[in-house]
């Protein structure tokens, strides 16, 4: 009988992905995945990190939405490295932590000794204290939108794209052709619109007036020391500053635990078809073209810091 080489290979694969798991221990690697199970201590204050490019928030939701109702955790401390992100994801990560503050009444602290900017930072004012550095970067409150026109490139390889529409702004933005005055127009509205939500949320979080927020709603960062002083952020410290604030206001004084949500274990498809989640985005990227011609975020509506494209 004529072996199918097919089912000879799925054989040895299945086989040698066993073997490689059980050498590396169920800790590490298992070859379907799954979540770790860890049990939640009695008075846990919570520790998540937002890091890195925002693109979607899953990583840094997952854990927020399925922990917050455990009655034994007390409270939250986000700790902060990003230079934010896209829009809508940051908006709905503002939203959660909010939410995580009115509903289900748990002290929320930001933490942030590297870097807090734009997206991180709309993100970060739902949050009832923020801790810095000195030399923290923080702000950047603003909208961007970077376009890339490739006509030149297309011509010069002999290249013609077109595309048939239902109306003159369905290809607004093609990389294809220059913009027109109008479709500016129609993408500056709209990046104005979100820059005041942006602004709003700021004021909001920050119990500042308006007509405070707007002298540092250009763009520009910050310094931890100069958020403090104009209330961007509330004081210096560091994240154990942040667990021992976070349980102060719970309550608890003295008497807490960090609880680190579990890590969703690799699997072995893991490695052969990597998720493309925040923090695979900024380390692998991907797509050589998205890392070489900066496209990955272009057409977008961004809460990013410059020059991070």
């Amino acid at each position: 009988m004529k072996k199918n080489p097919w089912m000879v290979l799925l054989v040895l694969f299945f086989v040698f992905g066993t073997l490689f798991t059980f050498l590396l221990g169920s800790s590490v690697i298992s070859f379907f995945g799954g979540n770790e199970v860890k049990s939640v201590a009695k008075n846990s204050i919570m520790h998540l990190k937002l890091e890195g490019v925002i693109m979607d928030g899953k990583k840094f939701l997952d854990p927020l939405l399925h922990y917050r109702d455990n009655k034994k955790i007390k409270g939250i401390v986000i700790e902060v490295d990003s230079p934010g992100g896209v829009v809508g994801p940051s908006q709905v990560i503002y939203t959660e932590i909010k939410r995580t503050r009115t509903e289900f009444k748990l002290p929320v602290v930001v933490v942030s000794n590297g870097l807090n900017a734009s997206g991180a930072f709309y993100s970060s004012v739902a949050a009832d204290k923020i801790l810095v550095s000195p030399g923290t970067l923080i702000g950047s409150i603003g909208v961007i939108m970077e376009f890339a026109n490739l006509q030149g490139l297309y011509d010069w390889a002999k290249v013609q794209r077109y595309s048939i529409t239902t109306g003159k702004f369905k290809d607004s933005g093609a990389e294809y052709r220059s913009m027109r005055a109008d479709e500016r127009e129609l993408f500056q509205s709209m990046i104005n619109e979100v820059w005041v939500q942006f602004k709003t949320a700021v004021a909001e979080g920050r119990k500042m007036k308006p007509e405070d927020v707007e002298p540092y709603a250009d763009g520009r960062v910050l310094t931890g020391a100069q958020a403090v002083k104009i209330g961007f952020a509330d004081d210096f410290g560091t994240l154990e500053d942040g667990f021992r604030l976070a349980a102060e206001m719970a309550g608890l004084g003295k008497n807490y635990e960090v609880f680190e949500p579990p890590h969703k274990k690799k699997s072995v498809f893991d490695f052969i078809f990597p998720e493309e989640d925040d923090e695979a985005y900024t380390r692998i990227a991907g797509k050589i073209i998205d890392k070489v011609m900066k496209t990955g975020l272009v057409n977008r509506p961004l809460f990013l810091m410059p020059g991070v494209l």
